[in-house]
């Protein structure tokens, strides 16, 4: 089976949806499918072209055995509405044209949304092509957009609902990477085929090996510490205030640490909070490759995984989960809904604390602080449901069998 994956986001590019395609990419490759790739130069987060990349408007690279198609696509750290539908209508229409021009037939498209928009793009190109076409939601568009205030515009709105309902009807298979996504989309359109693509961890790509003690020596750390971690992008979502005002609450607990690693929009916010704070026991770390991020892991205690207290993040899992409980860390999770239900409650994995209650959260931080007998039986615990139910082979499997039909 031939395969093209239509996406914005992939490596080198870190984050959650280039780690989880290109792991998805791998596997079915595994299973004799012939994979390429059709997405944009690489510029996230920082929003700007990498070297190597720059100044181009078409280039194709061959990775992993798999052929790279990549096409233009306008970059900004302008965070403007305009700024933003100028960068994702750039790939919607310089795909298009690269992917007619300059890809071959495919069996099979898989198109990642969001961004909404690129549907359009995989509705043609499946019609230009005469294949079938899995349109893959990780996000509800424009559902969560408007939840989170980032889009207001009510003629922007009508019209993404509308393109929404299009693509969904055009589409031969859906898959959702949450059970409520699923849900969601299950309950709009009963008929359609559409598979639970859940998120999940690759084991073969994970170094058990590494040892971070190196790093809590070379940031300064002492050995007796107790470092709380967070990682991964730093932007509106995540409400990472609740962190540093977890910390605030802490203050008389000098072996208590918290460690910040990442880029993202919401830094500067943050570090001005810290400064106004006056936290001595909050340090910020600039982002790093997972290679790093793994050992990082490796070196701390636990990690927090938050959310803002949103009605639309009830169906969210962060895919920072899968990583640091594969690596036997707990977590604090600011998260309700689905994601407490399987990793706290049935995985036994951590605690939870209500989403932005930085009182809860430095409750949870002290409980394990103060009994470190937990950690480890945590720890055994999340990694021992992750390789269970979130293996990317065993999910991989099950969506290849899928897409024979």
């Amino acid at each position: 089976m031939k395969i093209l994956i239509l996406t914005q986001y992939f490596p080198p590019e870190t984050g959650a949806p280039q780690n989880r395609l290109s792991g998805l990419a791998k596997q079915l490759q595994s299973k004799g499918a012939k994979i390429e790739v059709l997405t944009g130069f690489p510029n996230y987060p920082a929003y700007e072209i990498f070297d190597g990349y720059k100044g181009k408007r078409y280039m194709k690279e061959k990775v992993d055995g798999m052929q790279i198609h990549r096409s233009y696509i306008y970059v900004s750290k302008n965070k403007s509405l305009i700024s933003r539908l100028l960068n994702y209508f750039s790939f919607v229409f310089s795909s298009l044209y690269f992917g007619i021009l300059r890809t071959g037939k495919f069996d099979l498209i898989i198109c990642e949304s969001p961004p909404l928009f690129l549907g359009f793009t995989a509705v043609m190109l499946k019609w230009w092509k005469k294949t079938k076409l899995v349109f893959n939601v990780s996000d509800l568009w424009p559902e969560s957009a408007v939840k989170l205030g980032l889009v207001t515009n009510k003629l922007l709105i009508e019209l993404s609902t509308q393109l929404e309902e299009w693509i969904y009807k055009n589409a031969d298979f859906i898959s959702g990477q949450t059970q409520g996504i699923v849900a969601d989309i299950k309950k709009r359109f009963p008929n359609k085929p559409i598979f639970w693509l859940r998120n999940g961890i690759d084991i073969n790509d994970m170094n058990t090996s590494l040892n971070g003690k190196p790093w809590r020596e070379k940031v300064g750390y002492i050995q007796n510490q107790f470092i709380v971690y967070f990682g991964g992008l730093l932007g509106y979502a995540q409400g990472l205030e609740v962190i540093l005002n977890a910390a605030n609450r802490l203050k008389d607990y000098p072996d208590i640490k918290f460690a910040i690693v990442g880029e993202g929009p919401e830094k500067e916010k943050l570090l001005l909070l810290k400064k106004e704070l006056n936290l001595t026991n909050v340090t910020f770390f600039p982002g790093v490759s997972k290679a790093e991020i793994i050992g990082i892991i490796d070196s701390t205690d636990v990690s927090i995984i938050p959310l803002r207290k949103i009605a639309l993040f009830k169906g969210a899992i962060p895919s920072k989960i899968f990583e640091i409980l594969y690596l036997k860390k707990p977590i604090l999770l600011g998260v309700d809904g689905e994601a407490k239900d399987l990793f706290i409650k049935n995985g036994k994995a951590g605690i939870a604390f209500e989403p932005e209650n930085d009182k809860e959260l430095a409750d949870a931080v002290c409980k394990l602080f103060n009994d470190r007998s937990q950690i480890p039986v945590m720890g055994q615990n999340g990694s021992e449901y992750v390789q269970t139910y979130f293996n990317r082979e065993k999910i991989a499997t099950d969506f290849w069998q899928f897409i024979q039909n």
